[in-house]
């Protein structure tokens, strides 16, 4: 799930179709951090027609729970790297999987 790292110099995205869910989806939006989740979708140019803000009652409009849907499930980045906004630490994203492990020089 997406945190306070933002997916950029995403080199190979993947887009797959996946069964809609919107009960999920309502569940899952309130636990996100949406301005991180914001600033990934935009970074890898999916972030067209999505608010910088969770809309009101999102639990009812089933067009923004769509976009959510196809940005958080549908959506892979395969190769790029993950910025952490703090420390400005690259970690890369190789056949879809990131290496979030820290050298021991920097640890």
């Amino acid at each position: 799930m997406l945190t306070s790292k933002c997916i950029k110099g995403a080199k190979d995205v993947q887009v797959s179709e996946i069964d809609f869910n919107p009960e999920f989806l309502v569940r899952i939006i309130p636990k996100l951090d949406w301005s991180a989740f914001y600033k990934a979708a935009e970074s890898i140019g999916h972030g067209e027609g999505l608010p910088q803000t969770v809309i009101s009652e999102f639990e009812n409009d089933e067009d923004f729970l769509k976009k959510v849907h196809h940005i958080l499930l549908e959506v892979e980045v395969i190769d790029g790297e993950l910025i952490c906004p703090e420390s400005g630490r690259k970690f890369p994203i190789n056949e879809g999987i990131p290496n979030m492990l820290l050298n021991e020089d920097e640890l």
